[in-house]
């Protein structure tokens, strides 16, 4: 993979002791493909609220990013004690691929022209607010879970 020019990642992680970040996607995408010239990626990541002294915010995970090459890249943190996890979505803008998974009542909107699947997902029920911004970022909605 060292002659990879461009790259799209959709990744799920999954019980992991912090957030996959700017400097995970540095240290272990671009830093070992030297040709890389594209990186677009959808990546959601949870931890467990248990054990946890220092919840990163967006704000924080947004630093990871700040010599991240090519992108403007969106970040967006939930915690939920109700079910005692929270995630952590980043993706590269513009959006490129099909699917936007785990919507929640955070998400900040934007268009995405190109998306025809998404899955809403929050312990807080979706209020008529969140459903018009859902309507206007994705046009060409087929298919919502």
């Amino acid at each position: 993979m060292l002659n990879l020019e461009k790259l799209s990642l959709y990744l799920i992680v999954r019980n992991k002791d912090t957030f996959v970040d700017g400097n995970d996607l540095k240290k272990n995408v671009v830093k070992i493909m030297p040709r890389l010239n594209q990186c677009l990626f959808n990546i959601n990541s949870s931890i467990s609220l248990r054990n946890q002294i220092n919840l990163p915010s967006n704000e924080d995970i947004q630093r990871t990013f700040k010599d991240f090459p090519n992108n403007h890249i969106i970040s967006c943190v939930d915690h939920s004690s109700e079910i005692e996890r929270s995630e952590c979505h980043i993706y590269s803008y513009p959006y490129t691929l099909k699917r936007y998974e785990h919507i929640t009542n955070s998400f900040p909107g934007g268009f995405f022209k190109s998306v025809c699947v998404i899955s809403l997902f929050d312990e807080r029920p979706f209020e008529h607010e969140s459903f018009l911004r859902i309507a206007q970022s994705f046009p060409c909605l087929k298919e919502l879970t």
